[in-house]
């Protein structure tokens, strides 16, 4: 139901991830999960390595944020966040590149899961593994099924349906077998013994090298899917593999299933396996006039800037720059901001594409509730949240909205329907979070 076919722009598909240095100085921000922020254990002065654990999730959505380099910490202070507000980081100045020796940096992939389910899910938490598919949703609370429910079913996301992006892409045809073992380690930590790995079918080169890697694995079975957007987001996927609708307002486990993105899957191989924390991952960074698109592995706390001057630096006639995709990224307002764990990509859009088509009345075509994957009525959501009607807004479901912008991509009169829609969720979500207290 839904969706969209907005132009793919692959560009960086097929280019290599290569392994950036360490910043001259990492501005690793303390909340960088969908929660609580963690609290800081580091002070001015104190010397750490890469690995180290420098904040600590003390509430229950929340996670452990650890140095991605090695060096003194100059300062907490506040650091500008990619939606442009001032949120506090731990600020290091870079000396060497010294890591805990914890870390099992050997290349070989650890095939044998030596972990029972518990210690899983711990060292997930221990290690502050989040969703890397954007939504930075703490995993080890993902693995916890609520008492009286039952997971069936792990599905992997390597669809990276929005557009121009492809670190995943690049991840799973250069990290397949260690996607394979994290995938069994997840398997493990839900108790389930099915796992399907969903990929759109133009990436024909992702669906051959994991099919043909599936088969050393027991329960994982890659399934190929038809490309349309919004096929990446997490109900969206578990219809088109399992044909299960998950209710409004419910979780997917509520229908038996758990889903990971396959960046996700990577780092939980990386901390189970290896006991590396999550201190790094790919970015793309691309544009149609970017020089050098490229997917890069880039540490936590590298400033953006840092990651365009590697892909030949900001072109001329760049009109703005976005962390994320050009359907569901968030404009940044400057390039000192730092790469966070949800940071999949920089795209750099020129100066003509950058800016909106002139707004016109709405016409009543009926097209954003066409291609709403989430069956809303967009325009009238919009329409409440700009009358700021917040109670008939929560009765619509505006909490639902995905906020895939598949409303806003095909609206004819440029009408700004997501950033009415994006207002309206903050706002009731509000109502929501202060009812319950």
């Amino acid at each position: 139901m839904g969706g969209v076919h907005p132009p793919e722009n692959k560009i960086s598909a097929g280019q290599k991830i290569i392994a950036l240095d360490p910043p001259e100085q990492a501005l690793i921000l303390l909340n960088q999960n969908l929660g609580a922020p963690s609290k800081p254990l580091v002070k001015k002065g104190d010397e750490v390595k890469a690995g180290q654990l420098i904040a600590r999730g003390e509430a229950f959505i929340s996670s452990n944020i650890h140095s991605s380099v090695s060096g003194k910490v100059l300062k907490i202070d506040s650091v500008m966040d990619a939606s442009g507000y001032k949120r506090p980081a731990v600020i290091i100045q870079v000396k060497g590149d010294e890591w805990e020796e914890s870390i099992d940096r050997s290349k070989g992939v650890v095939k044998q899961i030596s972990l029972s389910q518990k210690e899983i899910i711990e060292k997930i938490k221990e290690n502050g593994i989040v969703g890397l598919g954007g939504a930075t949703f703490p995993s080890h609370v993902k693995l916890m099924v609520p008492e009286g429910k039952k997971a069936e079913v792990l599905l992997v996301n390597g669809v990276e349906c929005e557009p121009y992006l492809t670190s995943d892409h690049q991840l799973m045809l250069s990290k397949g077998e260690e996607l394979l073992v994290g995938t069994s380690v997840l398997m493990k930590g839900l108790g389930v013994d099915k796992a399907y790995i969903g990929i759109e079918n133009n990436k024909p080169d992702a669906i051959g090298h994991l099919s043909e890697l599936c088969r050393q694995y027991k329960g994982i079975q890659v399934v190929p899917l038809k490309v349309k957007y919004p096929q990446g987001g997490e109900k969206q996927l578990i219809k088109a593999i399992t044909n299960r609708e998950v209710p409004s307002g419910k979780l997917p486990v509520e229908v038996g299933a758990v889903v990971n993105n396959v960046g996700t899957v990577f780092a939980v191989y990386e901390a189970v396996q290896k006991n590396k924390p999550l201190f790094e991952r790919v970015v793309t960074v691309t544009g149609k006039s970017v020089k050098k698109p490229s997917n890069f592995l880039a540490r936590i706390g590298t400033p953006v800037s840092m990651l365009i001057d590697q892909a030949g630096g900001l072109p001329e006639n760049a009109g703005k720059i976005i962390s994320g995709g050009p359907m569901m990224g968030k404009a940044l307002l400057s390039v000192d901001t730092p790469v966070v764990k949800g940071t999949s990509g920089i795209l750099i859009i020129d100066e003509a594409h950058a800016r909106r088509v002139p707004l016109m009345p709405c016409i009543r075509c009926g097209r954003c509730v066409d291609v709403c994957p989430m069956g809303l009525e967009p325009i009238l959501l919009a329409q409440l949240s700009e009358h700021e009607m917040w109670d008939k807004a929560e009765d619509q479901k505006i909490m639902d909205c995905i906020e895939c912008g598949s409303c806003h991509y095909t609206c004819p009169a440029g009408r700004p329907l997501l950033d009415y829609v994006r207002l309206g969720k903050n706002k009731v979500g509000q109502r929501i979070r202060n009812r319950g207290k």
